[in-house]
């Protein structure tokens, strides 16, 4: 290969540090299909890439890369970042060096670049066959990070991959034949045909995702990181079965987390939520990032003015190390050092320039900028596994017969994996609706039961002074709720307070935590089980409703307080995938996260419209969840207490205006059932002799609306069953369905928007199964579409309230619905 053209400014945005570009000696030129930019192509309508590349020659043919390798970037450039960066003596540095000369470790690494490369190829012929179907990424080209895996991640380390993993998947030690299989969409797979190709997971493994959202994979790392921390402050590990046990970790335990992400993807801003989460408490956190200057196929430097990522974490204390993908020995060696560091002190970054022979997917068209003349040059001068054939070759330390065995070797491994997946059957179609929740709805929590271990970790981790504080307020709290005077705040304290100490595995992340947040939710929990079970967390509620999928996924049971659910629209992509985790992964995990917090619309709350969007109806449409609201101190609290317990992720919705003004008793000690609404006030059996009853669905600040406005209804001389819809998912039909029995009329009043709301859900469902019962049309109180306005004399348009309740029971028994 000769360098004959460069670019205009390479420096500028580069994607590998300039410091090992290696330079060209001549002059560029304006040839081939970029051309340098001047001040006149920085236009609103020019789309001309920041970067000219250069202009390379293969075999006698010119080719036109966008981006420069880093040759120069050897193994004495790498031990200088390691003793700049990491603190790295030179001996400790040179003590990596085993492996040049270590001929079964480099036999072992490179019998896996080509596990890898022939497993994606086999993919691909799959694929083009028609057995593999949707969206598949494949690896070819970047086999030395899974190269670097094999080598130096040990089976208890947690990995977090994205949706090009299937090479990550196999470094970890996950059976090729059920990666294979699950591709194939077979029952055999590693998550029985539910996941498919960007959704591999294996418990036994610690492979954790498989993640198809660019960058929401880096919250949950940090949760699997921080439940490594949770393991050796609580004295717990994981057992056979796949619960927590009262063993404690090994003195020298030395897991980490490993998460893998694109430069493309850290452009994300999860990127700085990470790198602080794992400054502010140490996490052992390894960030590697794939650097192969496409963000899908789009070039890097086009769209992200630093792609240095290793050198983002200076600002957090956290260092990084790059190396050039294409030498596997020296990833294997440098990344080894930074998991040593990891091992040891804390978080690090770990970024490898290398190239992706192939598209995002075979999908994808590929008409970005320069994307096939660089596979072109790439496949030829760029490939890992022919780099290392050449120096292991020339070195003397293997002959080429030697590798060649091995590469039969594995092939016949790669073989055997689609033979594995041919034969598997197929998944039963029950398994779907199987794998809806992993507790059945009519699930009685009452009857679970507690670790056996509760008193023997509360004792080690809760200081008599601290138990005799959180005793006292329980104590507190239970004198008010007996006297029917607890606020829904109050009992969910209660009830939160109550199961972190029944369940050490039980913890809760909130903004204030400290302080209490706004409704005293998480009140007193830091101060009673410490940083460790209790986390004050950053303004961002994606981030750390990742962080607590990330706990869920690894033993723990969190608890996510949302200051106002309507923050939760930060984390409407974590929250997705907490509802498709027990699906996804064939059952695989469970995800026992509880999220709850105060929001809906109350009539002349004068919150405007961000403080009064119905996240409650967004989150409907999200499959695997379980969503619940509680008007009272007696719901708040009972369902509380079965969220915590369920192995699901669950959303408990309360009324933001009712928060500290509803007080009433709580049925102390028990769970409410998650699936059961509530009857609140029944219709008079003379009104429903009369046909002057009506059947009223409502939930959050409707329940108070709906009560208060009772006698004005009997006055007229009509009634209604008032039913509190505590379960939105599953829904209640069957309550629903007794009532109409009695009254054949329904109105709803609903807390969300016309267009895509609660209501709009269930009038769709009575319709569609009770039709026979109603005597006249579903008449939904809703929400207008349009925003909520801040002024009362607007907002009346939009939010429906007692008044309209009362003139919809006239309308509708009086024929004029």
């Amino acid at each position: 290969m000769i360098f004959s053209r460069c670019a205009v400014a390479l420096s500028i945005g580069a994607i590998s540090a300039s410091a090992f570009v290696t330079q060209p000696s001549v002059k560029p030129r304006n040839v081939g299909f970029v051309r340098p930019l001047s001040a006149a192509d920085v236009a609103p309508l020019h789309m001309t890439a920041t970067l000219e590349g250069i202009e390379v020659n293969v075999d006698g043919t010119s080719v036109r890369v966008m981006r420069p390798p880093v040759n120069s970037l050897t193994w004495s450039k790498i031990a200088e970042q390691l003793k700049a960066n990491f603190g790295y003596t030179a001996s400790e540095v040179d003590s990596y060096n085993v492996l040049d000369t270590d001929k079964a470790a480099l036999l072992k690494l490179y019998k896996h670049l080509q596990l890898c490369r022939g497993f994606e190829n086999a993919c691909n012929q799959q694929y083009m066959q028609g057995k593999i179907r949707g969206f598949m990424h494949l690896d070819n080209g970047q086999e030395s990070v899974p190269g670097l895996v094999d080598y130096a991640i040990k089976k208890g380390d947690k990995k977090y991959s994205y949706y090009r993993e299937h090479c990550h998947a196999l470094a970890s030690g996950v059976d090729a034949g059920a990666i294979m299989a699950e591709l194939m969409m077979k029952d055999g797979g590693t998550c029985r045909g539910a996941g498919g190709s960007m959704h591999i997971f294996d418990k036994e493994t610690n492979f954790q995702g498989g993640w198809a959202l660019v960058a929401e994979q880096l919250p949950y790392a940090c949760g699997a990181a921080k439940s490594i921390l949770q393991d050796r402050a609580l004295g717990l590990t994981m057992g056979a079965n796949g619960e927590l046990t009262d063993v404690a970790p090994p003195e020298d335990d030395d897991r980490i987390a490993i998460v893998f992400v694109g430069e493309g993807g850290a452009q994300n801003g999860r990127t700085a939520e990470l790198l602080n989460s794992a400054a502010k408490d140490n996490l052992p956190l390894l960030l590697i990032v794939i650097d192969n200057g496409r963000a899908i196929n789009t070039f890097t430097p086009d769209i992200a003015q630093n792609g240095n990522v290793f050198e983002q974490g200076k600002h957090y204390g956290v260092p990084g190390l790059l190396v050039n993908g294409n030498n596997p020995v020296d990833v294997a060696k440098g990344g080894k050092a930074v998991i040593d560091y990891v091992r040891k002190k804390g978080p690090a970054i770990l970024q490898v320039h290398t190239y992706r022979f192939m598209g995002h997917s075979p999908a994808d068209p590929e008409h970005e900028r320069g994307r096939k003349e660089e596979k072109t040059w790439a496949r030829a001068e760029q490939d890992p596994i022919k780099f290392f054939e050449e120096m292991q070759i020339g070195s003397g330390m293997f002959t080429e017969e030697e590798l060649q065995n091995a590469r039969k070797e594995v092939l016949a491994e790669v073989k055997k994996a689609v033979k594995f997946a041919e034969e598997s059957p197929m998944p039963p179609e029950t398994l779907a609706k199987e794998l809806e929740f992993p507790d059945v709805p009519d699930t009685d929590y009452n009857l679970k039961q507690a670790p056996a271990y509760t008193a023997a970790v509360n004792e080690r981790t809760i200081s008599p002074a601290q138990m005799e504080v959180v005793n006292s307020h329980i104590a507190a709290l239970t004198a008010k709720a007996k006297a029917g005077e607890i606020s829904i705040g109050d009992a969910i304290n209660l009830a939160i307070h109550e199961e972190m100490l029944r369940d050490p595995r039980t913890t809760i992340h909130a903004e204030d935590l400290q302080a209490g947040s706004s409704y005293d939710i998480p009140k007193l929990t830091q101060q009673t089980y410490g940083q460790i079970r209790a986390a004050d967390e950053i303004i961002d509620e994606g981030h750390f409703i990742g962080k607590a999928l990330g706990e869920a996924m690894n033993g723990y049971r969190p608890i996510v307080e949302l200051m106002n659910t309507n923050f939760g629209i930060y984390g409407m992509a974590e929250i997705s995938s907490a509802g498709n985790t027990y699906a996804t992964t064939g059952g695989k995990f469970d995800m026992p996260m509880t999220i709850l917090g105060a929001g809906g619309t109350a009539p002349n709350q004068s919150l405007g419209a961000e403080h009064s969007q119905p996240l409650h109806a967004y989150v409907m449409g999200i499959p695997g969840l379980k969503i619940c609201t509680a008007a009272s101190p007696e719901a708040a609290y009972g369902i509380t207490k079965s969220m915590i317990r369920d192995n699901g992720p669950c959303m408990l919705f309360a009324p933001v205006k009712m928060m500290k003004e509803a007080k009433g008793p709580v049925n102390l000690g028990q769970c409410a059932s998650l699936n059961k609404s509530a009857l609140l006030h029944e219709a008079s059996a003379q009104s429903v002799s009369s046909r002057t009853a009506v059947t009223v669905l409502t939930y959050l600040h409707g329940v108070k609306e709906s009560l208060n406005s009772i006698d004005a209804v009997t006055e007229e001389g009509f009634d209604m069953d008032v039913i509190e819809l505590r379960a939105l998912k599953p829904l209640d039909m069957a309550t629903i369905k007794k009532s109409l029995e009695r009254t054949n009329k329904l109105i709803i009043l609903d807390e969300s928007t016309k267009s895509g709301g609660v209501g709009a859900t269930i009038s769709a469902q009575v319709s569609e199964e009770l039709f026979d019962l109603l005597d006249a049309p579903v008449k939904r109180l809703c929400m207008d579409d349009a925003p909520v306005p801040y002024a009362s004399s607007m907002e009346k348009a939009v939010v429906k309230r007692g008044a309209d309740l009362i003139q919809a029971v006239f309308d509708i028994c009086t024929g004029q619905i």
